[in-house]
């Protein structure tokens, strides 16, 4: 469910909501490895988002051109707030809220 386009517009999209906070707390130099590690894939094709099949695909149902970009919007929705979240936390001061945010981050996208 990876599209190279849409990933770097939302990519930009997350790194603007924070960008000069990045290192302020106690995970801020990871959340700035992982963007950093994002920005580098952008050229590689097999890099984005992705996300658990389906139960539609589990019952071998096709999916329809509306139903993949509903589930790409969906996922750069969750992606885009699950950093958010990550961001939030790391302002806190909040390690384990950050930590936790970010590994869910991390396995959303494929590097």
């Amino acid at each position: 469910m990876s599209n190279p386009g849409m990933t770097a517009a939302l990519l930009c999209a997350v790194l603007a909501l924070a960008a000069t906070d990045a290192l302020a707390g106690p995970c801020g130099s990871d959340i700035a490895q992982f963007e950093a590690a994002i920005r580098a894939s952008q050229g590689n094709p097999l890099a984005g988002l992705t996300a658990p099949q389906s139960l539609g695909a589990d019952l071998s149902h096709q999916p329809t051109p509306a139903s993949l970009k509903q589930a790409q919007a969906r996922l750069k929705k969750q992606f885009a707030a699950t950093m958010a979240r990550a961001k939030r936390y790391d302002a806190q001061g909040n390690r384990q809220g950050c930590t936790r945010a970010l590994a869910a981050a991390k396995r959303m996208y494929i590097l």
